[in-house]
């Protein structure tokens, strides 16, 4: 899994006002939790954007104080309305113990299904994995080319020796939908 350093500065302030204030900064504040003590620290706005505004995901290392911490994203609030960040939550990454992590799914292959005329269509983009950050892939490549028309692939039907799939099984990954074409070849065909 790709590894993103932050550069953050410890924060000493806390409540509505002062964090109001450091937004008007171009700072967010942010927490890191799990496996020891509790830091609170602000963080860039700008330094946030290629954590936050694409489809992969990270392990996060976070400068503190001078200190790496490893760590992965847990939550980020938005504002509502502007779609500024308001706050940001980071947890800590363990040795020894296992991450849970979001994972962005890349199909590969042509589907059997759409050469006769049926529509490939992803249904989940991401799934939440768990396993040990050195194990953890930058994505799940999930090989479609044996579907067919009709047919779903679902994250129960995925192996994987290194990771454990959180999202539950019955979640369906992508799937080739039949369309009047597909029903066309299927009737000249019988």
């Amino acid at each position: 899994m790709q590894v993103i350093k932050i550069e953050t500065t410890p924060r000493t302030d806390f409540g509505k006002k002062a964090s109001r204030a450091m937004r008007r900064e171009g700072l967010v504040p942010g927490v890191l939790y799990g496996g020891g003590e509790t830091v609170s620290f602000t963080v860039s706005a700008k330094a946030l954007k290629p954590l936050i505004y694409t489809p992969n995901s990270y392990i996060v290392e976070l400068m503190i104080n001078g200190k790496a911490e490893k760590a992965v994203m847990r939550e980020v609030q938005f504002h509502p309305v502007r779609e500024e960040i308001l706050h940001i939550d980071f947890y800590r990454v363990q040795e020894g113990k296992p991450v849970a992590i979001t994972v962005p799914v890349r199909l590969t292959g042509n589907a059997e299904g759409v050469k006769v005329g049926g529509k490939l269509v992803l249904s989940t983009r991401k799934l939440v994995v768990s396993g040990m950050v050195d194990k953890l892939p930058d994505e799940i490549t999930v090989d479609v080319t044996s579907l067919g028309v009709g047919k779903t692939i679902f994250v129960g039907d995925l192996k994987s020796d290194d990771l454990k799939f959180l999202t539950p099984a019955t979640t369906a990954i992508c799937a080739v939908r039949v369309t009047r074409a597909s029903r066309g070849a299927d009737q000249a065909a019988q």
